[in-house]
């Protein structure tokens, strides 16, 4: 059986009874008309009854059609206004349109003319909320685009996307730093029945540990000193929407129970009150930390890590797909050379298989902001210069010995250099202090190793390999 067509729903606002009925008697085969017979009730019925659009007499007692419209014009999504009136002279017409009238229709009128009236403004709404869409979707698409690359990793990691971005499943990405991984939450958002509705961030290794359950969670006026006043938190602002957990691997132990909570119940207690708040929120995290050792060592639950790990998505490391290099490059400079008002060409051969050939240990972070800098500076031999500093940085912060990938140092970098290379003594000279304040940090932490990066303000796994490097031991 055909369904039958949804009529489109007019509220007519005129004191005068009769004109709802002419209109209805006239029009009922296309149209549901619903009145009232002055501008209080007429905007109370907006409300209520939800019409597609409102038929609105000027001139009545109590309060005027023009002051109905001012009103109306203070609520959200309001429908279009079509104004009626038996005194159509050129102020009424213009203090209408001012108003965000969409038509005006002179009394007496003909019926047929007044549908035509509505059809023709129904039909610029449906026109408008079209381009809307598509506005909304090509922005979509362009956010979307800006994860770049069809190598065979980032062609499955789209194509995972695609799947699992309008189910409500919980979705862990993992991968290395700067691979993109809020790139992929926000597409992940963009690309679900959520898209409408915010997009929150909380960089969980950000906000000091003692304030992140106050900002995850909110809390309520009085709980701790300089608690003024109620504040929602992450949560309830994503209400509807997504939230995006990033560096989740960095949760302390304690709050981990009560996002478990809202992952099994969707609902929480603000800090220092009693009352459940409930929210519809979808949950995607992100770490660069391996979590299977975390649980291992007690630092993170295991409980959690099954529920968060509904869809895990791991993201590719540059290295690991070279092939979108140049695609990636030719993005950034599009993008930086839109941004700055610049017209710099693509790179030469050469230094595109420079790039190449590089091991990228900041991966897509890094190259894309090497061609910004190539972009601001219009030069791309700074690319060499900007290479040899990073394989320097990642050659401190890494023992392991060079792939056949590495770019291999410079002479003022090597044995033979005689001490004369400013970069050089100040390189040894740097090494020397980092050793001895990582000695004297760990001695004050009794050898606590995350205790001790949190205090030196860098990575766990940064500081492993230093220890390594500089051969430190409890025992020295």
């Amino acid at each position: 059986m055909p369904r039958e067509k949804t009529k489109v729903k007019v509220l007519v606002i005129d004191d005068d009874p009769k004109i709802a009925w002419i209109l209805s008697e006239g029009l009922s085969s296309n149209f549901e008309f619903v009145s009232a017979t002055d501008g209080i009730e007429g905007i109370q019925m907006v409300s209520t009854e939800k019409p597609d659009l409102i038929l609105l007499d000027i001139k009545m007692p109590g309060m005027s059609g023009l002051e109905v419209l001012e009103k109306l014009n203070k609520m959200e999504n309001r429908p279009e206004v079509v104004m009626i009136s038996g005194h159509g002279g050129t102020k009424f017409v213009v203090d209408s349109m001012r108003l965000g009238a969409a038509e005006f229709i002179d009394k007496p009128f003909d019926v047929r003319e007044v549908e035509i009236h509505i059809n023709g403004v129904l039909e610029r709404v449906k026109l408008k909320q079209e381009v809307t869409a598509l506005r909304k979707e090509l922005q979509v698409r362009s956010d979307y685009t800006s994860f770049v690359g069809d190598s065979e990793p980032m062609t499955r990691v789209k194509g995972i996307i695609e799947q699992v971005a309008d189910s409500e499943l919980t979705v862990l990405i993992r991968g290395e730093s700067g691979t993109g991984k809020e790139i992929a939450a926000r597409s992940l958002h963009q690309l679900s029945a959520r898209s409408d509705q915010p997009f929150v961030k909380v960089n969980c290794a950000a906000i000091p540990r003692d304030l992140l359950e106050a900002e995850l969670f909110g809390y309520e006026k009085g709980s701790f000193t300089g608690a003024h006043k109620m504040k929602q938190g992450r949560f309830e602002s994503a209400n509807k929407g997504t939230i995006f957990l990033d560096e989740i691997g960095d949760m302390p132990l304690e709050l981990q129970s009560k996002l478990l909570q809202v992952l099994e119940q969707q609902e929480f207690v603000r800090v220092g009150g009693i009352v459940n708040i409930r929210v519809d929120v979808r949950i995607v995290c992100a770490t660069n930390r391996n979590l299977e050792q975390a649980i291992a060592n007690r630092e993170f639950r295991d409980d959690l890590f099954y529920r968060l790990n509904e869809i895990t998505l791991f993201l590719p490391p540059v290295r690991d797909r070279k092939e979108d290099i140049p695609l990636l490059v030719n993005h950034f400079l599009a993008k930086y050379n839109k941004l700055y008002g610049k017209e710099y060409p693509g790179l030469s051969p050469e230094t595109v298989s420079r790039l190449i050939a590089f091991h990228w240990p900041g991966n897509v972070r890094q190259l894309e902001n090497m061609m910004k800098q190539v972009v601001v500076r219009s030069d791309e031999q700074i690319i060499e210069e900007l290479i040899a500093a990073a394989s320097h940085v990642a050659r401190l912060e890494d023992p392991r010995p060079p792939s056949e990938h590495d770019v291999a140092p410079s002479s003022a970098d090597t044995e033979s250099d005689p001490g004369f290379s400013l970069k050089s003594r100040v390189g040894r000279r740097v090494a020397s202090e980092e050793k001895q304040l990582i000695a004297e940090v760990l001695t004050k932490t009794n050898w606590n190793r995350r205790k001790a990066a949190e205090l030196l303000e860098i990575s766990y796994r940064s500081l492993l390999y230093k220890i390594k490097d500089y051969n430190l031991n409890s025992s020295k």
